[in-house]
């Protein structure tokens, strides 16, 4: 026996859909809500993909999570198996503090004389910016189209590529020997800019997809860009009243950071079970791939068109390709339904493992670059002096 029931909200112009199956014994074989825009997805539609799963027992499994994409044209994401809310919450909490706790130690790293030298001549930055919110919006704009991801999907998509630096281009700027006062103040600038550039960029790529308009929650993005102007600024005054304590404060919050990052994917995949290989599909995976290599080498060939020096070069080169995957994960998790964002709050991870993987091989690539470099020079340094027959002195026969 089949049971199914709709409700609308007009204020979001959602429309949920509640659909339940009971077999012969009075058993819930299977429960599942699905949300969708009231603009894009027709009820018919969505009725026959009911029909179609309630009449293949196989596909339901009992206390199984399980997430499927209907990728039919006016159709948007199914997420079934959701987390527990008590997991929902233990997981939004730790988001939170995660993203406090790094923000302050990004303000740590800030200085205020060095902010003031970048803004006196500011041709570094403002490349930097322009790589920034340039490259990586229309970057992931393109791929989504490229692999024609559902609705839902391309919004995480869109989100993580809007989002400002992070804090590890900091880190992967040092490891190549960049500037890293450009750096820093290229990560301070992009994250007080995000807050008007993250919306704006989302609003105007969204206009590229049919159902998309009314997806974002654009206020509840404002919101959490704001918030986190507060820990970073606590960091900031704490650099500038006690530096003594930023320098322990950073080392500490980069392993907090470490530590939450494994403790949150394993609860993750605890509380969502299959549905997170979702996340792991091979056009997400591709996509994940794809976007920081493309921000890593427009940023080098950007910067090498402006004519900055080689080590501005590299460090505009990481800070394009480095997103903060805290403030996305933070934003999908907080902003979105559970019902809706599903497991696609973990793809900023999976962005981040090949941003890192990638950004590792080009320091090494770069680091054994330097390697022969230095030997050659070393071995084929030219005599500054040759070698004469003594003359003979005056008075000697």
């Amino acid at each position: 026996m089949k049971r199914f029931s709709t409700e609308r909200r007009s204020n979001s112009q959602i429309t949920t859909a509640h659909a339940s199956s009971v077999d012969n014994r009075g058993t819930l074989r299977f429960h599942i809500t699905i949300q969708y825009l009231v603009c894009g997805s027709s009820m018919e539609d969505t009725m026959d993909y009911m029909d179609d799963w309630s009449s293949d027992p196989d596909l339901w499994q009992h206390n199984n999570s399980f997430l499927f994409n209907m990728t039919a044209s006016n159709t948007s994401s199914v997420h079934m198996g959701i987390m527990s809310p008590v997991m929902d919450k233990t997981i939004n909490i730790l988001l939170i503090i995660v993203l406090f706790i790094t923000m302050v130690s990004l303000g740590c790293t800030m200085e205020v004389s060095k902010i003031k030298g970048h803004i006196v001549k500011p041709k570094g930055v403002a490349i930097a910016v322009l790589a920034q919110y340039g490259v990586m919006p229309l970057t992931a704009f393109c791929l989504a189209k490229a692999f024609q991801l559902a609705e839902m999907t391309a919004v995480v998509v869109l989100i993580c590529g809007c989002c400002p630096g992070g804090s590890l281009s900091n880190i992967l700027a040092l490891a190549l020997q960049g500037d890293m006062n450009l750096s820093i103040v290229m990560t301070s600038c992009s994250t007080v800019l995000a807050l008007g550039m993250m919306p704006l960029l989302l609003y105007l790529y969204c206009q590229g997809f049919t159902n998309l308009q009314n997806t974002v929650p654009y206020i509840d993005i404002v919101i959490s860009l704001f918030m986190i102007l507060i820990p970073c600024g606590i960091g900031i005054l704490i650099n500038y009243y006690r530096p003594q304590y930023a320098k322990t404060i950073t080392k500490v919050g980069l392993s907090i950071l470490m530590i939450a990052v494994v403790v949150i994917g394993i609860l993750s995949s605890i509380g969502i079970g299959g549905s997170i290989l979702a996340v792991l599909s091979p056009p997400l995976m591709a996509v994940g791939a794809l976007m920081p290599l493309i921000g890593y080498s427009f940023g080098y060939i950007i910067s090498s068109i402006f004519r900055l020096n080689q080590s501005e070069r590299r460090t505009v080169a990481m800070e394009t390709g480095c997103q903060n995957i805290q403030l996305c994960s933070t934003i999908l998790k907080i902003a979105f339904p559970p019902t809706m964002i599903g497991s696609l709050f973990l793809f900023p991870f999976v962005y981040a493992s090949f941003q890192l993987i990638e950004a590792s091989v080009l320091i090494v690539v770069f680091r054994c670059h330097q390697w022969f470099t230095r030997k050659q020079k070393d071995t084929y340094q030219p005599a500054t002096t040759e070698d004469k027959p003594k003359e003979p002195c005056e008075g000697t026969v």
